[in-house]
């Protein structure tokens, strides 16, 4: 129902979706579920269209939070009942915190795709994505701690920060894993996003580097790790791809 008018309140009140107009009276608008700030029924479809990016958004939000969430307590907590060693200092947990507040709310402003059909949770999906990319993410740093521990023999100062470093680029990086279906060139990232991501990962490695509250490790260190973490990311991102052609499948055997 449709309406602008102080003798379309009741109906409008009645109605199972009650539309005020633009331009209507205040009695019509606040009978109504629904008011429109523009002249016409265009805004209908800009409303479905912005709730559907929405909805992408805090699904990528949902898969990232999840997989960081997995991909760091795990490893910390994996490495100190397990091998007895303290990956990151307290220090670095409060920097890895600071350093992911900018890329995770630039999320809400990125680019992406809107559905032609109705939007809907798929939480088998999310859980299962998500704890991919957490595992990836735990197997991938303890192959760096290794490389660090017995590899290059840094003594446990240099090696926290350089796995802290590791935690700090992979985990940006996962973002623009976890905000596509296809490959993550396949929709480009809106200039906040990006630019945030990049601006916290240089940040990080200027801290690493320069040794500040923490232990220096120095610009051929940390190329290390960024070579290291970027080989990982493309190579997560196409089994990622494959995953989701594989959840897509299964999905069509269950509905027939």
């Amino acid at each position: 129902m449709t309406g602008d008018g102080v003798n379309d309140a009741p109906a409008l009140k009645k109605a199972d979706a009650g539309i005020a107009v633009a331009g209507a009276t205040d009695a019509a608008r606040s009978a109504a579920d629904i008011v429109f700030t523009a002249p016409g029924i265009s805004t209908i479809i800009d409303a479905i269209k912005e709730s559907r990016k929405i909805f992408q958004r805090m699904k990528s939000y949902s898969i990232y939070r999840i997989a960081e969430t997995v991909r760091v307590l795990f490893f910390i907590a994996i490495s100190i009942i397990a091998f007895n060693f303290y990956p990151v200092t307290a220090i670095m947990i409060v920097l890895l915190a600071l350093f992911n507040d900018a890329p995770i709310m630039a999320i809400a402003y990125d680019n992406v795709k809107y559905s032609d059909i109705p939007e809907k949770w798929n939480i088998r999906e999310v859980l299962s994505m998500a704890t991919f990319l957490g595992i990836i993410g735990v197997i991938s740093s303890f192959v760096i701690y290794y490389i660090g521990m017995h590899t290059l023999n840094l003594d446990q100062g240099v090696l926290q920060s350089f796995i802290f470093l590791k935690l700090a680029v992979a985990g940006h990086l996962t973002i623009f894993v976890a905000r596509t279906r296809g490959p993550f060139w396949s929709i480009k990232p809106s200039g906040i996003l990006f630019w945030s991501t990049i601006g916290t990962k240089l940040l990080a490695t200027l801290v690493v580097v320069y040794g500040l509250y923490i232990s220096p490790i120095g610009w051929q260190l940390a190329g290390v790790v960024w070579l290291y973490a970027l080989v990982a990311f493309v190579i997560t991102d196409m089994i990622k791809v494959r995953l989701y052609d594989l959840l897509d499948h299964r999905g069509l055997i269950f509905q027939r």
